[in-house]
């Protein structure tokens, strides 16, 4: 049994388990199941999903990854330093594997900068946008850059000029540009609202030949 719609898709990823204690730290805001059903959708289109090898970077509870899988990637790398994410990532994927034969997961818990391997093919990243860690997004970006040949990558929009100087610096080029309110429900002691919209990019990189 395939997915044969967008919002079959996103049906589908609305059902996967979420993070059950997100540490405000690592800036744990899952993917809205809307934006990474529009974001797999996309890729799949454009041919950047069906029989590659993808890195899920900061994967979570792994909506991203298991999507691609969902939508005939034919492996992915499901990497997060948080051992409690990526025990509900090998959860969502279990279930989803019991119901639709996924490709391959490989399951590693590191953190990204420690993570090194020759077979990935594409790069798919929700990091942290770095308002508690400075840098860590520009970091995140920089290991995409030296994993893949293509990245898909979120940031806060009004970044967009640090995403474009350093997308030229590594020697890539955006080809594509999405943006979306990516809403959060407030999960804090110190939230005030319901939920929150922050306005996002997600930007397609390729590397220049």
């Amino acid at each position: 049994m395939g997915i044969r719609s967008k919002k079959e898709l996103e049906l589908v990823l609305s059902s996967l388990k979420g993070f059950s204690s997100p540490s405000l730290k690592l800036e744990q805001y899952a993917t809205p199941a809307e934006i990474a059903a529009d974001w797999i959708w996309n890729m799949t289109l454009g041919g950047d999903i069906v029989g590659k090898v993808i890195l899920d970077a900061a994967a979570g509870p792994g909506i991203l990854g298991i999507g691609a899988l969902l939508m005939g990637a034919r492996k992915v790398f499901f990497v997060d330093k948080s051992e409690e994410a990526m025990k509900i990532c090998k959860e969502n994927y279990d279930q989803m594997n019991s119901e639709y034969e996924l490709g391959e997961g490989e399951f590693v818990i590191s953190d990204i900068s420690l993570f090194d391997h020759e077979e990935v093919d594409i790069v798919v990243e929700n990091p942290p946008f770095g308002t508690k860690e400075k840098h860590i997004d520009k970091m995140f970006l920089e290991k995409a850059f030296s994993m893949g040949n293509i990245v898909w990558s979120m940031h806060k929009y009004p970044t967009r000029g640090f995403v474009e100087a350093i997308c030229k610096d590594f020697g890539f080029e955006i080809t594509h540009l999405f943006r979306y309110d990516f809403r959060i429900k407030a999960v804090h002691e110190f939230h005030r609202k319901k939920m929150y919209a922050v306005d996002v990019g997600l930007w397609r990189m390729e590397k220049r030949v």
